[in-house]
C-alpha cells in the first residue's frame, strides 16, 4: 500500500495538520450552523464531500446521546455542540443532497446516534474502515491505526474514554475530536484511489448502503431466541416463552432507554423462561439484582411471562440444534474455502463471510442475504457445494 503515498502530499498534508485541528468553530446555534455549511457550500465542479464523525455516550442508555458532531468541508472544520443546537435540518439536507458524498470511518455507531438528525442516513456513504478491508489493509482498523498506516503519522488517543457530554469541553477533547475529521480527507483520497485500481469501488458503495439500510431500518431481531443454542433441546413451548421474554427486553430497553441486560440479562431470561415465577415475590427475589427493573418494568414482565402462548407465538424458528459430524465437516469445509478465496482477493475472510452466515446457511439450507451482491458469484457454487446432503 506504500504506492499509494505521494510524499510530496504527504509532506503537504503535514504541514497542515497543526493549523487544521487547532483552528475549528464552535457552534452551539442553528443559526451558526446554517451559515458554516452556506459558507461552504459545495461547488458544480465535483462533488460535495462532506467528512464526518461524533462523539456520543452510552454508559447507562440504550440509545446512544450525541454529544459533539465534526464536519469538515474544504478543509475548515466545525465542532458542533450537538445539545445545544436544536435544529438540524440544513445538515440534514446537505447529508441527503444528490451530490453529497459522507466520508466516515466505522460509521455503524455514529449513524445511529445521528438517525434522530438525519434518520434516512446520508445519500450516499464512504466507511473508511470498510475500505480500508476491501484494499487488503486488514479488517477492523481503527482510526489511528488507518491513519499510521497510510499517513505516517502518530495520533493521540489519549480522550477515546473522555465524558463528551460534559461542558465546557477541554482544548485536549477539543484537539481529539478535530483530528477525527482533519484526516478524513487524505484517507478518502487514498483509499478511492487504491479501490478503483482494484474494480472494487461498487462494494464498497453496495456494503456502505447496506449500513446504512441496516441502521435506517432498526428493527430487531424477530426470531432472537436462534442466539441462544443452551435453549436447543427444549420444548416449543420453552424457546416460544425465551423469544417473548427477549423481544419484550428489546421493547422495554427502547421504551425506557435502558441497556437491555439492566433490564433482563441473558442468564434471567434463560432462568424465567425454563422455570417460570409462581408469583411477583418470587420473580422479584430472582431479578432482584437488575438495576432498570423497577416495580413497573417487572410487573410488566410477569404479565408477559404469565399470558398464555397463542397459535402465533408457538409458530417460530425453532434454535438450531448442535451442529452433526457432518455439518461441522461441512462448517470447516465452507469456513476453508472462505478463506482461500478471501486470501486470493487479499481481504479479510470475515469481511467477505462472517461465520454466522455460514452457520445460517448450513441450518436453513437457504442462501443469506447477507450474502448477496457482489459476494454471491465468488461464494455460491464453493459454499453450496459442501454442504452436506
Amino acid at each position: 500500500m506504500r504506492d499509494l503515498l505521494q510524499l510530496s502530499l504527504l509532506r503537504e498534508h503535514e504541514s497542515r495538520l497543526t493549523d487544521d485541528f487547532r483552528m475549528h468553530d464552535w457552534i452551539t446555534h442553528a443559526s451558526q450552523l446554517e451559515d458554516w455549511l452556506r459558507a461552504h457550500a459545495a461547488t458544480e465542479q465535483q462533488p460535495d464531500r462532506i467528512f464526518l464523525d461524533t462523539e456520543f455516550m452510552r454508559t447507562n442508555t440504550f440509545l446512544p446521546r450525541l454529544a459533539l458532531i465534526q464536519i469538515c468541508v474544504g478543509g475548515d472544520i466545525a465542532l458542533v455542540d450537538a445539545p445545544a443546537v436544536t435544529r438540524f435540518d440544513a445538515l440534514r439536507d446537505r447529508l441527503r443532497g444528490e451530490r453529497s458524498v459522507c466520508v466516515m470511518h466505522s460509521a455503524s455507531e455514529d449513524l445511529e446516534a445521528l438517525a434522530p438528525i438525519v434518520p434516512e442516513g446520508p445519500a450516499l456513504l464512504f466507511d473508511t474502515q470498510i475500505a480500508a478491508a476491501m484494499v487488503g489493509l486488514g479488517a477492523g482498523l481503527s482510526y489511528q491505526k488507518l491513519v499510521a498506516a497510510l499517513l505516517g503519522l502518530d495520533i493521540p488517543k489519549s480522550e477515546t474514554r473522555s465524558d463528551w457530554l460534559q461542558r465546557p469541553l477541554t482544548s485536549a477533547q477539543l484537539d481529539y475530536a478535530a483530528q477525527d475529521v482533519v484526516h478524513l480527507d487524505r484517507l478518502h483520497e487514498l483509499l478511492a484511489q487504491k479501490l478503483a485500481e482494484l474494480g472494487r469501488g461498487e462494494w464498497l458503495a453496495e456494503d456502505c448502503r447496506r449500513l446504512i439500510e441496516r441502521v435506517r431500518g432498526g428493527q430487531a431481531d424477530t426470531q432472537p431466541q436462534r442466539g441462544f443454542r443452551a435453549a436447543a433441546d427444549w420444548s416449543p413451548t420453552q424457546q416460544a416463552l425465551l423469544r417473548r421474554l427477549l423481544l419484550w427486553r428489546e421493547d422495554a430497553a427502547r421504551r425506557f432507554d435502558k441497556p437491555r441486560p439492566w433490564l433482563l440479562d441473558d442468564g434471567s431470561a434463560l432462568s424465567l423462561a425454563a422455570q417460570p415465577p409462581a408469583n411477583d415475590n418470587e420473580l422479584f427475589e430472582r431479578t432482584k439484582g437488575l438495576r432498570a427493573l423497577r416495580s413497573a418494568q417487572r410487573r410488566e414482565l410477569l404479565e408477559v411471562l404469565q399470558a398464555p402462548l397463542s397459535a402465533a407465538d408457538l409458530a417460530i424458528a425453532p434454535i438450531p440444534a448442535a451442529p452433526t459430524s457432518a455439518e461441522k465437516r461441512a462448517l470447516a469445509a465452507m469456513k476453508e474455502a472462505v478463506d482461500a478465496i478471501a486470501a486470493s482477493l487479499d481481504i479479510p475472510a470475515a469481511l467477505l463471510c462472517a461465520r454466522r452466515h455460514l452457520e445460517a446457511l448450513l441450518a436453513d439450507r437457504s442462501w443469506p442475504a447477507a450474502l448477496e451482491g457482489w459476494r454471491r458469484p465468488l461464494l455460491h457454487e464453493a459454499l453450496l457445494a459442501r454442504l452436506p446432503a
